[in-house]
């Protein structure tokens, strides 16, 4: 067994482990299979029974070993069971074989089309929501027939390694689902395995080296990167509302949330009660490690390092510090800092803080947001406040998920996908896409008669072919003419 200094209390295992936990799923995915869909709701259902039971003890656990505080940890479960239970009862209906219409040219056919599980699905999670952001990939993968190999981050080994106990004691299934632990080594080895499909979250960065591996050997990647996220509010927006989604966006769980509110542009004529409202809230705000407070300890050291150097440049560069500054780090503690008059160029504006920070901007109007707010070369989510424009201003704006007037609520309803566009990655996790990303599609045509005109054979002839051409000028090139008249231009 190697030892990372991340958790040095638990044993990682080896490559070679993955490999051997690789192929007991490798062996056990048929099986998982051949249960159907009904079977398999029952496993998962048994599955979210006994985490619901045990949600306060994963909670604890969580808690301890990434440092949010409990009552957030038993919220981040919550939302997992939801989403399981989702899964589990949908996955038949979206995934299930169906017929699909067929064309003029191909009535004597029967056409069906079906999602199958890739196989064996490695999953590789976040420390920042290990029980949440990790359980889209796994229980839906799961729901969809695949079997899975799970690597949580060496941060939070033992909350990943509650997640499959939990699935192996519930479901008496202990081949269907594995946990291997470890760093970047034993990533890499997954990734290597032989699995059909890795599910990955974490920095851009990382999904970078992820997908140069897995391209050794056309490995398909979900991948959800970075993001950099921005609030508008627009000059008919719910000002208090757009102030406490802000700094619950960007200060809840240490900032450490790939959908945090890094960067608020609001319009010139709402902006001083904006800053009012969130200079007071984020004001009254502390952050500690012992859980007494509504932020805990951040995570990583070098994490809090990026935050002191962003923070630094921004005040060396011009900015101002309206909530904290400098001295609100205090070793792994970092309490709320809320920046103003930041150079658009700031590393604070530019990359990825991931600390309980946000910089305001103020706008003439909203063509000024849509511009900077799409500068971001990431494309994760959005939030938008305006009592009209709302759909409007989303709109103009690259990216994976909007929120308007509400905060990340999108994450929230099972049956929406969730993921990035640009340098925040591609692939969806949850609802229906999120189903569809763990199978393949498979179409089926069954000939119910025989054609007297044989298409697809070298006894097709002449007079066929002619036929044929006959059929495709009524029925598609008249369609052409009738666009040209009701275009007005009278002859196609």
């Amino acid at each position: 067994m190697t030892q990372v200094h991340a958790r040095p209390d638990v044993a990682f295992d080896s490559p070679s482990d993955v490999i051997r936990d690789v192929q007991s799923a490798r062996w056990a995915q048929k099986r998982w299979q051949d249960m159907g869909f009904a079977k398999r709701r029952k496993v998962l259902d048994a599955w979210r029974s006994d985490l619901a039971r045990n949600a306060d003890s994963i909670a604890r656990t969580m808690s301890d070993e990434m440092g949010k505080p409990h009552s957030d940890a038993m919220f981040e479960i919550v939302m997992s069971l939801e989403h399981l239970a989702w899964a589990a009862a949908n996955a038949e209906k979206v995934l299930g074989r169906r017929k699909v219409a067929t064309s003029a040219l191909t009535k004597n056919l029967r056409a069906t089309v079906e999602y199958l599980p890739y196989g064996v699905v490695g999953v590789i999670g976040p420390w920042n929501y290990p029980v949440f952001t990790p359980m889209g990939s796994i229980a839906f993968a799961l729901a969809a027939g695949n079997t899975v190999v799970f690597k949580p981050s060496e941060w939070t080994p033992r909350t990943g390694q509650a997640i499959i106990a939990s699935f192996q004691r519930a479901s008496g299934e202990f081949d269907v689902a594995h946990c291997v632990t470890g760093g970047g080594d034993v990533g890499e080895a997954l990734c290597r395995s032989g699995v059909d499909k890795i599910g990955f979250t974490g920095s851009t960065a990382t999904g970078r080296k992820i997908l140069a591996t897995c391209a050794e050997n056309l490995t398909p990647v979900l991948c959800e990167c970075g993001g950099k996220d921005a609030l508008v509010v627009d000059a008919d927006a719910d000002v208090a509302a757009a102030a406490d989604a802000a700094v619950w966006g960007a200060m809840s769980n240490a900032g450490q949330t790939c959908l945090a509110v890094e960067r608020v542009y609001v319009h010139a004529d709402v902006a001083d009660e904006f800053e009012r409202l969130v200079t007071a809230e984020a004001g009254r705000l502390r952050a500690a490690a012992d859980g007494s407070t509504q932020i805990g300890a951040m995570t990583m050291p070098r994490q809090v390092d990026i935050v002191r150097s962003h923070v630094e440049d921004a005040l060396a560069s011009g900015g101002r510090a309206l909530v904290g500054g400098l001295d609100s780090i205090d070793g792994q503690v970092v309490s709320p800092i809320v920046l103003t008059d930041v150079p658009e160029d700031s590393p604070a504006v530019v990359e990825e803080t991931f600390g309980p920070t946000m910089t305001i901007r103020r706008v003439a109007d909203m063509d000024e947001a849509v511009r900077l707010v799409e500068a971001s070369e990431y494309g994760l989510g959005l939030t938008v406040f305006s009592r009209r424009n709302g759909r409007a201003i989303a709109d103009r704006i690259t990216s994976g998920n909007v929120a308007i007037n509400g905060f990340v609520l999108h994450a929230a309803v099972p049956t929406l996908p969730l993921g990035g566009t640009k340098q925040s990655g591609f692939g969806r996790v949850h609802g229906p896409d999120g189903l569809r990303e763990f199978a393949y599609s498979r179409s089926c045509t069954e000939t119910l008669v025989q054609l007297p005109l044989p298409l697809t054979s070298f006894r097709r002839g002449p007079k066929v072919d002619q036929l044929i051409s006959t059929v495709i000028e009524q029925v598609h090139g008249r369609a052409g003419k009738v666009r040209a008249l009701l275009d007005g231009n009278g002859k196609p």
